[in-house]
């Protein structure tokens, strides 16, 4: 099994900043994309940003230049670096990694349990 561990969560003022890490844990030989997803009370989860093994990044348009997502491989930790916060940011945010390992050798999606995050004044 696969578990995600979430940190870094919190309440920041507009303009704020937070820095978000998800490390894996577990049976794993590798893992594959990485990424950030959230979810606003009444909407739909959406995603934020994406990050492949070899550190090529993707991030939706409304976090773009915003957010930066990294991962160290060593570590098997993903990190969501968020700046200039806007409270439209506010969410519970999911970490999710692709990992492959001894029993799913083709990858397969493992989640976290979520951390909220609350951009207010």
């Amino acid at each position: 099994q696969v578990q995600l561990v979430e940190s870094g969560g919190g309440l920041v003022q507009p303009g704020g900043s937070l820095r978000l890490s998800c490390a894996a844990s577990g049976s794993i030989f590798s893992i594959n994309d990485m990424g950030w997803f959230r979810q606003a009370p009444g909407k739909q989860r959406e995603l934020v940003a994406t990050i492949t093994s070899g550190g090529r990044a993707n991030y939706a348009d409304s976090v773009k230049g915003r957010f930066t997502i990294s991962r160290d491989n060593h570590r098997n930790t993903v990190y969501l670096q968020m700046n200039s916060l806007k409270p439209e940011d506010t969410a519970v945010y999911y970490c999710n990694a692709d990992v492959a390992g001894i029993m799913t050798p083709y990858g397969m999606d493992y989640w976290g349990k979520g951390t909220l995050v609350t951009v207010s004044s």
